[in-house]
C-alpha cells in the first residue's frame, strides 16, 4: 500500500533543504551536541549519578531539534508574509521543561544534605547547548561546550578522579577488600 506517490526523479530530502542547509542546520549541530553532552553524561555516570549518558544526550539533542524546528517555523511563516511569527515562543517551553527535569534530580537525604544540584546543572547545560547549536550559533555553542568540558575535566582531575573511568568500580574494589578482610578475621576467630 502506497501512502504517498513520489515521482521517480524527485529527491524528498533536498526538496525540504539543500545539502549544505542540512549540514549546517542539523548535522553539524547534532554531532557537536551529541559529543559534548555524551562527555558530560559519561562523567556524571562515572561518578555514579542517576542522570548519565542517555539523559544528557537526549536532553541536548531534543533541545537542539526544538530550536531547529523553531527556525523552520520562522522561515515558513516569514515566507508566507507573517511579519511577527508566533512560533518563536517554542524555546521558552524547553526552559520550563528542563527546570522540571532538573528538579527531579535534586534530592534531600536523611541528613538534610541536598544532592543532585551538579547533575541538574549539567542537564540544564545540555539543554542550553542544544538550544544554542540548534539556533544556528555553531561557533558560540562549540566554545561554550568546550569551556564546560575543560571545566569538568580540570575539576575532576583536581579531585583525583579521571572523568573517563568509572568511580563506582573503584569503590567496589575497596568494599570487596574490606569484606575479604572481615571474612578472614571471622574465620580466624
Amino acid at each position: 500500500m502506497i501512502l504517498i506517490d513520489i515521482p521517480d526523479n524527485h529527491n524528498l530530502i533536498e526538496s525540504i533543504l539543500h545539502w549544505d542547509e542540512w549540514l549546517y542546520m542539523i548535522i553539524i549541530p547534532g554531532i557537536i551536541t551529541f559529543l559534548i553532552t555524551f562527555f558530560v553524561g559519561l562523567e556524571r555516570q562515572n561518578v555514579g549519578k542517576a542522570a548519565g549518558i542517555s539523559a544528557h544526550v537526549l536532553v541536548g539533542l531534543s533541545s537542539m531539534m526544538i530550536a531547529v524546528i523553531q527556525r523552520f517555523m520562522f522561515f515558513q511563516q516569514f515566507g508566507v508574509g507573517i511579519a511577527d511569527p508566533e512560533g518563536q515562543r517554542i524555546i521558552a517551553q524547553v526552559v520550563s521543561g528542563i527546570g522540571f527535569i532538573g528538579a527531579g534530580v535534586i534530592m534531600e537525604d536523611r541528613g538534610n544534605v541536598i544532592r543532585g544540584i551538579t547533575t541538574a546543572a549539567t542537564l540544564w547545560f545540555s539543554a542550553v547547548l542544544g538550544l544554542i547549536l540548534g539556533s544556528g550559533y555553531i561557533y558560540e555553542g562549540l566554545a561554550f561546550g568546550l569551556f564546560v568540558v575543560i571545566f569538568i575535566t580540570l575539576r575532576d582531575l583536581k579531585r583525583g578522579f579521571n572523568p573517563l573511568k568509572p568511580r563506582v568500580k573503584q569503590v567496589r574494589k575497596i568494599e570487596s577488600v574490606t569484606n575479604e578482610e572481615n571474612n578472614k578475621e571471622k574465620s580466624e576467630e
